[in-house]
């Protein structure tokens, strides 16, 4: 028998050791699904984080999606742990129902309506070194290297999720070119929905793309979008319609 060790056990030796050296695993919040969460470097978002989150264009629509997309994340961050999470913002512009729609209860969110973008950072800084909010949340146009640093640190302080929802101060200047320390960068933008049967509006879609996360690579998935649990879903693969070379050839008759 040989005395080498098989493959398959000396990559479990190589894990423990690798895992040995990156210390403990990290506490995360799993988005459930296997084609994001395998994808991410520590198998979902790290709760102790900064991660970015901005809309792929400046209209209305991939702004709202980018908002819905924190904000399945933030309900899904209060369900786990049943803490309540700050909303810091310049502009109160939130929808209460669209919110509840996504799973997350108006009842549950503390709301900071703040002077400016410095004023919206230092809030958050604070509400994550409390350490008694399931997530905080914060809307700027811009925040540098330093600030994002602060909130990183904070974040881990605090054990909690720091999402940063950059929006675009003017056209041409996507907000993702900063530089930042946030763990993971994403781009939202809305998708067609499916069509249905019947006329009407399928569940909304959206493409998603993970420009930067640390420790991955980037990737892009397209994903329906949060249901009243704030949970994101694949589309269904298309269904056969097998009726339709029927109705093609009574066409043609």
């Amino acid at each position: 028998m040989s005395a080498n060790p098989q493959p398959d056990e000396a990559l479990a030796r190589l894990r423990e050791e690798l895992g040995a050296v990156r210390g403990p695993k990290l506490a995360v919040l799993p988005f459930g699904i296997d084609a994001i969460d395998r994808r991410l470097a520590e198998g979902g978002l790290v709760l102790g984080g900064l991660h970015e989150v901005s809309p792929a264009t400046p209209t209305l629509t991939d702004d709202a999606a980018a908002t819905l997309f924190s904000v399945g994340i933030a309900a899904r961050a209060a369900a786990r742990s049943g803490k309540r999470v700050l909303w810091a913002l310049t502009r109160f512009d939130l929808y209460a129902p669209g919110l509840e729609q996504a799973g997350l209860d108006p009842a549950t969110l503390l709301f900071v309506e703040a002077r400016d973008d410095k004023h919206v950072l230092a809030v958050m800084e604070d509400g994550l070194r409390h350490g008694g909010l399931a997530a905080v949340v914060g809307e700027v146009k811009r925040a540098d290297m330093v600030a994002t640093r602060r909130l990183q640190l904070a974040a881990m302080s605090g054990h909690a999720p720091a999402l940063l929802a950059r929006r675009w101060r003017k056209a041409g200047v996507e907000p993702l070119s900063d530089l930042s320390a946030a763990m993971t960068r994403w781009r939202i933008a809305c998708a067609p929905s499916e069509r249905l049967p019947a006329p009407g509006v399928g569940r909304a879609r959206w493409t998603v793309d993970l420009a930067r996360q640390r420790g991955g690579p980037p990737f892009t998935l397209q994903l329906e979008a949060c249901d009243d649990t704030g949970r994101l879903a694949l589309p269904a693969a298309p269904r056969h319609r097998a009726t339709a070379p029927a109705r093609a050839t009574a066409r043609a008759a």
